[in-house]
């Protein structure tokens, strides 16, 4: 079996997979129950002054037969002592210490604010300590969070500030309400950090309930904008991920974060540059025991692949991964439809007649049947009838023989050298 334990910024995990920061490590109760089930690591819940938390706070939403397609919470940070979650973090490394312990902070944005929480929290045992500058509601109102989190200058002062009294590695969280999350990453790498995590939940609201307009969720009636996460926000985590991971100017190590409901999901969040990756929502749908599947999938497909360590699959999709302007404009694809394994819903003809480029007609086969066929001179490759057809195997996308490779970028340059 692949060797599965990883080195993530100087923190040694048993495996990559570690509890994000929310409610399934609320309590050293439920870290030591995850700990158990296999869970590498655990982000405690965000410490610093307890707040009031609301009810109600969650909401899913359900797409067809999917279940929490996406989650929504308008939930804080710890509502618990910070004495009484210190506490229960020192007894559960005692008990667990081949378990990775990272306490999630967030305070105020004063230097002796991060000073004193950081000695306190180390002071427990932690392995390291993960600045929340991500949340995007209730305490982005108080100036912490994602008001933090959105302004790079600040993200750089407030690492520098829990590094100067710091003594375990500092990850950095990073929100991704924010145009360009590379400005903010380098912000803190600029700072000090030892590594970066990525994403905090996408602000958000879930919806409004037709019946009596109240929002979802509400409190006695009123809502506010919430936290995004689940199966839904992945594509956004992953190019997030990405673009930070090829970026040469941020060199630190990602833990990746966002929509990872099981093996597959982590696999691709490590090729695209994440050394470990953090899950919630999954954990809040399916339970503790999923982390079995993580693991045995994982390793599976590492022995697959001839692979002996899960830190060589780390980054190794990054160098495929580039600006559009670096793309072959003459690379041809065509779609080919498989009589054999159509069923003739009709969908790839509608998709393409109504909303691509009508490149699919009617003939009639050999036996007088009507059927469907591309044609190919002037399909253009862009997937829509293969992303619609509910067959498995009945359309398939065929590279074709094409010109020499020209990206938009060198065009570019060729017509300005022409034109010098």
């Amino acid at each position: 079996m692949a060797d599965l334990r990883i080195d993530f910024a100087g923190i040694k995990s048993g495996n990559p997979f570690w509890l994000a920061s929310g409610p399934p490590t609320n309590t050293g109760y439920q870290v030591q129950r995850a700990f158990e089930a296999g869970w590498g690591g655990a982000v405690w819940k965000t410490l610093g002054e307890p707040v009031i938390n609301v009810t109600s706070r969650f909401s899913g939403m359900h797409y067809g037969s999917q279940r929490v397609a996406g989650f929504n919470n308008i939930e804080l940070i710890t509502d618990r002592p910070l004495e009484i979650n210190l506490q229960e973090i020192e007894e559960t490394k005692v008990n667990y210490p081949d378990h990775t312990i990272i306490a999630s902070l967030m305070v105020e944005p004063k230097r002796e604010k991060w000073h004193e929480i950081v000695k306190k929290v180390e002071a427990a045992g932690v392995d390291g300590l993960e600045l929340n500058f991500g949340c995007p509601h209730g305490m982005a109102e108080r100036g912490m969070g994602a008001a933090s989190g959105q302004v790079p200058e600040l993200v750089e002062k407030q690492t520098c500030w829990a590094k100067e009294a710091a003594e375990t590695p500092v990850i950095v969280k990073l929100t991704p309400n924010i145009t360009d999350i590379t400005a903010t990453a380098y912000a803190a790498s600029q700072g000090g950090a030892d590594a970066i995590s990525m994403i905090n939940t996408i602000n958000s609201l879930m919806g409004v309930d037709l019946d009596t307009w109240n929002t979802i969720p509400n409190v006695a009636g009123k809502g506010t904008h919430g936290g995004y996460c689940g199966p839904a926000v992945k594509p956004i985590a992953l190019s997030m991920v990405a673009e930070c991971a090829r970026d040469p100017d941020i060199s630190v190590p990602i833990s990746g974060i966002g929509g990872i409901e099981n093996w597959r999901d982590a696999a691709e969040f490590m090729l695209m540059g994440a050394s470990c990756v953090q899950i919630c929502t999954a954990a809040m749908h399916h339970g503790f025991r999923i982390v079995e599947d993580l693991i045995d999938g994982l390793n599976n497909y590492l022995d697959s692949k001839g692979i002996a360590s899960v830190m060589d699959l780390v980054g190794q999709s990054v160098p495929k991964y580039m600006s559009w302007g670096d793309l072959d404009l003459n690379h041809k694809r065509v779609a080919r439809i498989n009589l054999d394994q159509c069923i003739h819903c009709n969908k790839c003809y509608i998709a393409c007649e109504d909303a691509a480029h009508q490149c699919i007609e009617w003939f009639v086969d050999a036996k007088g049947k009507r059927a469907l066929k591309v044609r190919e001179e002037d399909c253009v490759g862009c997937n829509l009838c293969s992303i619609v057809c509910p067959a498995e195997g009945a359309i398939h996308m065929i590279d074709q023989p094409g010109e020499f490779p020209m990206t938009w970028n060198e065009r570019q340059h060729l017509i300005h050298t022409i034109g010098g």
